[in-house]
């Protein structure tokens, strides 16, 4: 195993900004010297006061002694020029996200430094076989992209340009772990892991928004409460910034010759005109200047049925089975019928597929179809999503609100979308991430790692595609790709291959 940096190594950080602030924070916590760099020479000792400060935070509240906090500031150190970076192991850069700025910082430290130095560049989105391109070694060049605030996010991706070193890899992927971080392996290609699989959360959820499924405050509730994620998508760009989110968005979609998996929205575009940013400007999809927040669409309380034909199987089905005769609602167990879960006042309920509920209706011939999202824990979920088709009576829906109000779920409606919003927004990230994995940019593991520790997924992608099963997943997307007739919805070939070989992602 390739082993860390010693402590006893010179870290070098270029940048005194917030991320290289943070940067440099953890490598003196970790026990080396660290030299500080800015080209504005007054934010130096600003940072470097700062991150003192900030231990000696941390020893009033007991997470380290006074004795390492003191000496942990101490091992901070102005750099007054780039020359006095020449004895470092390790310069990790992190400025202004610009190509060009980048390559002059690392050609000019490529004369001052040794050829055995290693650097590393922060950069979340530029190609980092571009960056070292014109470096005369560009093999000890890779990208140690960290998330904001570093010193609090776990994760950092150790990216490889093509003419990386793997050895070099190995050496920063060994630091970062020594540093307490969980780093993952990735290869240089737009938006590296977090970036790329990530864009379907957004691009789902403004899809779902324009085709008027819910208001933004519904589905963000949805996908907090039934999907587990920490924040939903439209609170979640607005804390991002509409103008920053949607430049990724453009970014990736413009990296990879406009594929339309990675589609702008214009429901986005609109508000990026309008100057409608989100927290920082105190409007974007929510306002922000203290009024109150909009309402969750909640279903009114309805009666529970007093039996329920129970169908499904499973670990889901079981699940909601349980919680149902908790309630001290009467089951009564029948083969499955055409994948229902449970029939109760008329209505057949079954989780969605990818159609819609009314193209559902028709195909099975029963007009009172129901349908539910998926949910991250159907045993502990507070709240889940329903649709009902076209031809439903509003008694049958009402019943089946009934049941799962009854059963101590809080019920919101989606109008009919094929997919639903939790279903189709863990498929096609689960669908990017395989296809991330397809293409050698990293591995199974590596990619659910940086999914949960990147932005705080409440599991990998992958992992809950083994849990939901891959031939559901596969006929999840094969649907949509149907309705919308569109190769966003394409599925992963790598899918496809271990559906058919009958494998996961994780044994």
């Amino acid at each position: 195993m390739t082993n860390a940096l010693p402590s006893s190594c010179t870290v070098a950080v270029i940048g005194s900004g917030a991320m290289g602030a943070g940067i440099a924070q953890i490598a003196a916590a970790a026990g080396h010297p660290v030299k500080l760099f800015d080209a504005r020479t007054e934010a130096i000792g600003k940072a470097i006061a700062g991150i003192r400060a900030t231990f000696v935070k941390l020893a009033e509240k007991g997470k380290m002694s006074a004795d390492a906090a003191h000496a942990a500031g101490e091992r901070l150190q102005a750099a007054d020029s780039l020359q006095d970076l020449a004895g470092s192991a390790l310069v990790v850069e992190a400025i202004v996200e610009n190509l060009d700025a980048k390559r002059t910082l690392f050609a000019e430290l490529e004369r001052i430094v040794g050829d055995d130095c290693i650097l590393a560049t922060n950069t979340s989105s530029i190609s980092v076989t571009s960056i070292g391109a014109g470096l005369r070694l560009p093999s000890r060049l890779a990208g140690m992209h960290f998330f904001n605030p570093a010193p609090v996010m776990a994760l950092v991706e150790v990216i490889s340009g093509l003419a990386t070193d793997k050895a070099v890899a190995d050496i920063v992927y060994a630091t970062a772990a020594a540093w307490g971080k969980s780093p993952v392996h990735a290869k240089s290609t737009p938006g590296f892991i977090v970036n790329r699989v990530a864009r379907p959360y957004y691009a789902e959820a403004l899809r779902l928004l324009t085709e008027r499924a819910a208001e933004p405050a519904t589905i963000d509730a949805v996908m907090r409460e039934a999907g587990g994620f920490r924040m939903g998508p439209f609170e979640l760009m607005d804390m991002i910034g509409h103008d920053v989110n949607f430049a990724v968005t453009q970014s990736v979609f413009n990296a990879y010759y406009n594929d339309p998996r990675f589609t702008p929205s214009l429901a986005q575009q609109e508000l990026v005109n309008a100057g409608f940013l989100g927290r920082k400007s105190g409007r974007g999809f929510y306002r922000h200047d203290g009024s109150d927040a909009p309402a969750v669409g909640t279903e009114a309380p309805q009666p529970a049925p007093h039996e329920i034909v129970f169908m499904g199987s499973g670990k889901l089905a079981e699940a909601v089975a349980a919680r149902f005769a908790a309630a001290g609602i009467a089951l009564r167990r029948q083969a499955a019928e055409s994948g229902a879960l449970f029939e109760c006042g008329g209505a057949t309920v079954c989780l969605t597929d990818g159609r819609s509920a009314t193209q559902r209706a028709r195909d099975s011939g029963k007009p009172n179809t129901v349908l539910v999202d998926l949910a991250l824990d159907y045993a502990n979920a507070t709240r889940l999503a329903l649709t009902c088709a076209d031809q439903c009576s509003t008694e049958a829906f009402q019943a089946v609100v009934g049941a799962f109000q009854a059963a101590g779920f809080k019920v919101s409606r989606l109008d009919d979308v094929p997919g639903m919003a939790v279903m189709r927004t863990v498929a096609m990230l689960a669908n990017e991430a395989a296809d991330a994995v397809n293409q050698g940019v990293c591995s199974a593991p590596a990619a659910d790692l940086a999914m949960q520790k990147g932005v705080n997924y409440p599991r990998g992608p992958l992992a809950w595609a083994d849990a939901v099963g891959l031939e559901d997943v596969m006929r999840v997307l094969d649907n949509l790709a149907r309705v919308y007739g569109e190769d966003r919805y394409r599925v992963s070939p790598l899918i496809r291959r271990k559906v058919a070989s009958g494998g996961s992602f994780h044994a």
